[in-house]
């Protein structure tokens, strides 16, 4: 059997079982469509959770960019992580003792105001279209290997599955449509790193394994090391970018996931507040299995390519042919991967060899004149690619590539899904029903919800289609706008009865236009490529990148908040109340006066 049709078999049975779930559990009613009917178990929704949380991004991207960058791309596993105790410490347990559907919905009646409301929508809306960007992404290039068509063509087809499971089965559908995603990814990505360890190092463990020695008894770590360094690229244990940069943009992550609207939605479907509480730990468990193999799948893979460039032995026993990767059926994932465009290669001098160096480098510029190379010849390998190339790379069996398809779609759609229903939920409870319509009936607000979720695929796809980065970049400026903008006001309505309505407008507003502005400013207006200002490797502000100003645009946000509730009207009495009500146990006041 050859690998398309065992791609197709588990990708197809992969799909068969996510719709199969979703008409079954199909949303009758805006409870079940919005919070699942609040009857979802703590260990089953700290899996869909985990699921949902561990994106196109995690999956995909993350060892990708770790893979090519190595120890300064380790910020992305801890600001993630990081920021997940922060929502499940702060967040979680009081927004579901407030018990409402939305976030939206929560700002609003915290804040005593339909425009507090509104600009809630509007953030979150912003953050979410932003985030699914990442997602269409990740799953353009899934579909587009595993299904041998362009990298379009294969967001096009990922964006019809979406709709046609997220649409109809609500957050009751997605849950249980999750857990099985869940299944399916964390299989998917840790049978392909057990294989490799135990290839590069003879460890089943692959986070023991990075730590571990190579056959010829060198450390994984300094083999790879000494390899990079020789071509060129900079040691992957070092710390190379700027430490204001990368503490920022650690932050920006941190706070961005707490204030991911998406996620806490998730807390809102388990029957007690103590129940979020376990949701959120068993989410740490289940997100933990794929985080602690993440680093050694990028560095074992960084060493993998590194050897089938260079088969010989390094620069001095040269490079791989042209020949060879035309007739060994170990670089027949070349040849693959560069019908999606993601992947290509240029023989620039004639030589009949492909050189992959740092053409950057003024040592490695030396040693190419001298040897007569014209330029790095692997002109092209898009990090999104990494880890679904990885077992084609290591020459894994087939069932194992198989799976690596489903999981990887597996893991894009099922955030992707998340994310759509944040925003329909957003539309049509707090902007149509909350704003527009109050009167409107059950029918026809789930009816809005469906139809959003339908626009905002159609506008996810036709920016998919031109990311402002891999789909992990693209994801930390979504962060950044949620850190920017929705989780200070969260913190904020929680834990201060000062911010009054006022505030938390303004403060809003501020973080979210200064975060957008910059981030437009170095990737370009409404993202379209070429009216950017600045760049990431030229910001405006010194060292800080686009994808770490959302920690200051979270600044600006509690500092316009505190300014202008101490200028303006404090909070009436019974919103006090409400809000020490939510933060305080019941009884807690009558033991603290004993």
């Amino acid at each position: 059997m050859d690998q398309f049709t065992i791609n197709l078999l588990f990708v197809g049975a992969s799909f068969a079982l996510y719709i199969g779930i979703a008409i079954w559990a199909r949303a009758g009613s805006t409870s079940e469509f919005y919070a699942a009917g609040r009857g979802v178990h703590p260990v089953t929704n700290g899996m869909a959770t985990a699921a949902d949380w561990m994106s196109a991004a995690s999956f995909i991207s993350m060892a990708g960019l770790i893979a090519f960058t190595g120890y300064d791309n380790s910020t992305f596993l801890m600001g993630w992580t990081g920021g997940y105790v922060l929502l499940a410490l702060l967040l979680a347990p009081y927004l579901r003792k407030f018990g409402k559907y939305t976030v939206s919905e929560f700002i609003g009646d915290r804040f005593y105001s339909q425009t507090a409301r509104i600009v809630a929508v509007i953030c979150l809306i912003v953050a979410s279209v932003t985030y699914v960007i990442g997602q269409m992404t990740g799953v353009g290039v899934a579909f587009g290997r595993f299904l041998e068509v362009s990298n379009t063509s294969g967001l096009l087809i990922g964006a019809c599955v979406v709709f046609a499971y997220a649409v109809f089965g609500g957050m009751k559908g997605v849950t249980y449509t999750q857990v099985a995603q869940y299944c399916v990814l964390i299989t998917a990505y840790t049978i392909p790193a057990i294989f490799i360890s135990l290839q590069l190092t003879g460890t089943p463990i692959p986070a023991l394994g990075l730590f571990g020695d190579t056959a010829s008894g060198e450390p994984l770590l300094t083999k790879l090391d000494a390899i990079v360094t020789e071509l060129g690229f900079a040691d992957y244990t070092a710390h190379h970018s700027n430490t204001l940069n990368m503490v920022l943009f650690t932050l920006s992550l941190m706070i961005g996931t707490a204030g991911l609207p998406h996620v806490i939605m998730r807390f809102f479907t388990v029957p007690k507040v103590s129940d979020a509480r376990w949701s959120a730990g068993w989410t740490l468990v289940f997100i933990a299995l794929l985080y602690l193999t993440a680093p050694a799948v990028g560095a074992m893979a960084r060493l993998n390519i590194t050897d089938m460039m260079w088969p010989n032995g390094g620069i001095e026993g040269g490079a791989v042919s042209v020949e060879e990767i035309d007739t060994d059926p170990r670089y027949d994932w070349m040849k693959t991967w560069q019908k999606t465009g993601l992947l290509d290669w240029e023989d620039k001098n004639g030589d009949g060899k492909i050189q992959y160096y740092n053409d950057k480098s003024e040592a490695m510029q030396t040693i190419a004149e001298e040897k007569g190379w014209v330029g790095n010849e692997l002109t092209k390998f898009n990090r999104d690619i990494l880890v679904l190339a990885n077992p084609e790379i290591a020459n894994l069996p087939g069932w194992v590539i198989g799976l690596v398809a489903a999981g990887g779609l597996a893991a894009a759609l099922s955030t992707a899904a998340g994310l759509l229903l944040a925003i329909s939920s957003a539309v049509s409870h707090d902007l149509v029903k909350g704003a527009i319509n109050p009167s409107i009936s059950e029918k026809g607000e789930l009816m809005a919800a469906r139809v959003a979720m339908a626009v905002a695929i159609v506008i996810a796809t036709y920016l998919g289609l031109n990311p402002p980065g891999f789909a992990a970049q693209t994801v930390a400026l979504a962060f950044g706008l949620a850190a920017a903008s929705i989780f200070p006001a969260l913190m904020m309505g929680i834990f201060s009865t000062r911010i009054n309505n006022t505030g938390a407008v303004c403060g809003m507003l501020a973080g979210l236009t200064v975060t957008l502005i910059y981030i437009f400013l170095h990737k370009g207006w409404l993202f379209i490529p070429g009216t950017n200002s600045f760049t990431d490797a030229d910001p405006l502000l010194g060292p800080i990148k686009s994808t770490s100003f959302g920690a200051i645009g979270a600044m600006i946000n509690f500092a316009v908040a505190f300014v202008v509730a101490g200028m303006t009207k404090e909070t009436p009495k019974e919103i006090v109340e409400l809000v020490e009500s939510v933060r305080i146990p019941r009884g807690a006041g009558a033991a603290q006066n004993k």
